[in-house]
């Protein structure tokens, strides 16, 4: 992964949506090679339960910035400190089917065990970046969206996990950022409306 084409990255903002939220893509270098920490949401929540996620949420009226956001929701969700981050740069923002301005940042935290509060997350999934571009996990799906018109769902199997929905959408962009991987234009299937699509 080359994380300076994140940090070089000028990122498009999204102001227009009734709330703001933020999520850490959080990055572990390992020996074999870089890995992404997700959540995987807990099935009790009411927005996307059992989805796999990047640690955050909304903005409290308590938070300076968005980036105080993500950081304290890294801490309430996976006990990952402020001072264990190390910024990368921001992805672009993106809008959600919950009429969330989403804004990723992308960070460097240490490789070690974290906490999952319960209350939110079922469980932590590092996921190898060089499974997540093996073109034999990915596959699309392009659908016709009632408020979004015709989009293309991303859907990355890696270990047992299925990534999709705003997750799969923040994944494309900064694999297409930091490797050579592309998302295919190819569409494996047509599907539907589904107002679930993250």
């Amino acid at each position: 992964m080359n994380l300076g084409r994140v940090a070089d990255h000028e990122p498009r903002s999204v102001t227009d949506e009734k709330r703001d939220a933020a999520v850490l893509v959080p990055v572990v270098a390992r020996e074999d090679g870089h890995h992404l920490l997700f959540t995987k949401r807990a099935d009790h929540l009411g927005e996307h339960p059992g989805q796999m996620s990047f640690p955050g949420g909304g903005r409290e009226p308590s938070d300076d910035d968005l980036w105080e956001t993500a950081l304290r929701e890294g801490y309430e969700e996976i006990g990952l400190r402020p001072d264990e981050v190390e910024s990368v740069g921001r992805l672009d923002d993106i809008r959600t089917i919950t009429n969330y301005a989403v804004t990723p940042f992308v960070v460097r935290i240490p490789d070690r065990e974290y906490d999952p509060d319960e209350r939110e997350v079922a469980e932590i999934a590092v996921l190898p970046v060089a499974g997540l571009i093996d073109p034999a996990n990915y596959e699309n799906e392009r659908r016709d969206h009632p408020h979004y018109g015709d989009i293309v769902i991303h859907f990355f199997h890696v270990d047992g996990y299925t990534v999709w929905g705003a997750t799969g959408r923040i994944l494309v962009q900064l694999l297409e950022l930091t490797t050579d991987w592309r998302a295919p234009e190819r569409i494996d299937r047509y599907v539907d409306t589904d107002p679930d699509l993250g």
